[in-house]
């Protein structure tokens, strides 16, 4: 493989084949990059939502972590974006009121995807971020609201991330994410890859994209000592990133599971005729996704990057006190699972209902 430089994108989805072939002047043939089989779409959902076996303590800068400055400057960088991201949001209902549907499927694929977590190959664990999907089919500027939607819910009731680091928090999940994911896909179209690799690349370089975001907001608060923020962005990207990388494959693929099933070539949200096989199929993710955070209660798979976050924290800067600024509700070891269920189920009744209702605009239109 080493003789090639680029190759095939092959994906064969529900016994359909996409292949992507790209050939450039100067002869350089593209190999496999991507190449799965996979029978159905959503027992590939299924086997791969099956990993995540833990709630998610991951991802989020935990309260008390940064200084009050720059919890002060992460809000004033993020809250403006949050409130264009309700006026875009206001614009595409006023347009099409059938978007009002999309932004809640949206985000409910973003509570869903954010209280599972996965075990990493590193040893660590994270989650998914989930909001690719939004990004592609409302634009960039409706994930603002989503996330700080999502980070408020957690950081309240699952003490996930914290009220004063929310603005740093929004800053890395719902802008700098959905971003590089933006430009990746815009970037891939432009060079007719082909939609599901674009859509494979932004959900995978959009995931990586927040947890080195994360990386930075720390390293800028905590520089090494002797190295300075480089060297500390190393120590936090180790931590983050890394972790990230086969995880953010993961996010990849179910992405384009889920935009090839609910999403039209147009870019709209479009569901497929639900039957009766792939309701029952539907209802047994469902229960799997709600049977996750439970099961998780359960086994211990280690530290997940947060702890490591702030053990590298202490390492770097000794001298630095973590202080709780605001104290939320802190859910005790069994309730806390149980609140994570509660997170998919909420995310489950958003995305079952957005379906349901966007069937029949549809069948209303036709």
């Amino acid at each position: 493989m080493s003789k090639y430089l680029f190759g095939a994108a092959l994906i064969n989805l529900n016994g359909a084949h996409f292949t992507c072939t790209l050939s450039y002047s100067f002869r350089l043939n593209l190999i496999t990059a991507i190449k799965l089989y996979m029978k159905t779409k959503i027992l590939t959902l299924i086997l791969l939502l099956f990993l995540a076996v833990q709630p998610t303590y991951a991802m989020h800068i935990m309260e008390g972590y940064l200084p009050l400055g720059w919890c002060i400057f992460w809000y004033l960088v993020s809250i403006p974006f949050v409130i264009l991201s309700y006026k875009h949001i206001q614009g595409l209902i006023k347009v099409n009121p059938r978007e009002r549907i999309s932004f809640a499927l949206n985000a409910a694929f973003v509570f869903i995807l954010s209280a599972l977590k996965l075990p990493s190959v590193t040893g660590s664990s994270s989650h998914l971020t989930g909001t690719t999907l939004g990004t592609l089919t409302m634009g960039v500027m409706s994930m603002p609201l989503v996330g700080f939607i999502v980070l408020l819910f957690q950081a309240l009731l699952l003490a996930h991330g914290g009220i004063s680091t929310l603005g740093a928090n929004i800053f890395s999940l719902a802008i700098a994410g959905p971003l590089v994911a933006y430009l990746v896909y815009n970037l891939l179209m432009r060079l007719r890859l082909g939609r599901s690799v674009a859509i494979f690349m932004a959900a995978m370089l959009g995931s990586l994209a927040t947890y080195v975001t994360t990386s930075i907001q720390l390293a800028i608060v905590f520089p090494d000592a002797e190295g300075g923020v480089l060297a500390s962005f190393i120590k936090f990207v180790s931590i983050f990133a890394v972790t990230q990388v086969p995880l953010s494959i993961v996010e990849g693929f179910m992405t384009v599971l889920v935009m090839n099933l609910l999403v039209s070539s147009e870019g709209m949200i479009e569901p497929k005729p639900i039957t009766k096989k792939r309701a029952l199929m539907l209802s047994a993710l469902a229960l799997i996704c709600v049977a996750i955070p439970l099961v998780g209660g359960l086994v211990d798979f280690g530290s997940g990057t947060d702890d490591q976050a702030g053990e590298a924290i202490g390492i770097l800067s000794p001298q630095h006190e973590i202080k709780v600024l605001f104290q939320g509700f802190e859910p005790s070891e069994w309730l806390e699972p149980l609140l994570f269920a509660f997170q998919v189920s909420i995310g489950i009744a958003l995305f079952t209902w957005a379906i349901y209702a966007l069937r029949s605009y549809l069948n209303k239109k036709h």
